[in-house]
């Protein structure tokens, strides 16, 4: 798990016989409600934070009317819960950093159950600010390599803004500012070349290399974050061996 990609990849490619649809499109929804609410109104047009969610949620095919609903509840159309931004951070299993974004109407209730996750899967909730400065908020849109010639790839993705392309042993991954996120995607889809992940993330700068048990605990305690309901996005600076990830995820 070099900090971003193979994670997000081998979740991507299991994610269509996941049985958490439904949490997955829970967590959608906060965020549709909230980039409303907080990020422009609810016209997509003039809210970059609510086009990203919306494309997000037609990514795993979560029905217009549901979307429909959640901008509305964020907009106060609808009534809805009022949800609560937070950021918690802290180490895993022998030392790698986590970093967690929260969505929630009850922040106790969320600070105190993502508390006992970091406890009982063998890690520890850090003072805020312990691991941020170790991840940099980037654009990141992953291709599989069979899906398209490297040097068409390069060249679009440069072409539009992109900082780096780079590769690892199934994809290509391109890098881009947070601002030019929308504009390299948006060449992406206009050069017809099909995107595995496309997402604001957060990207560590180095890696911790995790082995056996330590990075069987990483794993679990990364699924048993992202399955709690408060949390929206779980990153981790831990680099954890393929097999380890194919076996477990």
């Amino acid at each position: 798990m070099s900090g971003h990609s193979k994670w997000s990849s081998i979740k991507h490619k299991k994610g269509a016989v996941d049985a958490k649809r439904g949490k997955i499109f829970s967590k959608l929804n906060k965020e549709i409600t909230v980039a409303a609410r907080m990020g422009g109104g609810g016209d997509p047009a003039s809210n970059p934070r609510l086009r990203t969610a919306i494309q997000a949620a037609k990514n795993e095919n979560m029905p217009k009317d549901n979307i429909e609903r959640a901008i509305k509840k964020g907009t106060g159309e609808l009534e809805g819960a009022n949800y609560e931004e937070n950021i918690y951070e802290g180490y895993g299993p022998g030392g790698a950093a986590v970093f967690v974004e929260s969505l929630t109407d009850n922040k106790n209730r969320a600070v105190s159950e993502i508390r006992h996750i970091f406890s009982k899967g063998g890690g520890n909730l850090g003072e805020n600010g312990c691991v941020a400065w170790m991840f940099d908020k980037k654009g990141y849109i992953a291709v599989e390599k069979g899906a398209v010639e490297e040097d068409t790839l390069m060249e679009t993705a440069i072409d539009a803004g992109a900082e780096d392309v780079r590769e690892d042993n199934n994809n290509f991954e391109i890098i881009t500012a947070p601002m030019d996120f929308e504009s390299v995607k948006m060449a992406m889809d206009n050069a017809s070349i099909p995107c595995l992940i496309a997402e604001i993330t957060m990207l560590p700068q180095s890696t911790t290399t995790l082995e056996g048990k330590e990075a069987e605990q990483m794993v679990k305690l990364m699924e048993t974050l992202e399955d709690c309901d408060d949390v929206q996005k779980v990153y981790t600076n831990a680099d954890i061996p393929d097999e380890i990830l194919d076996r477990m995820v």
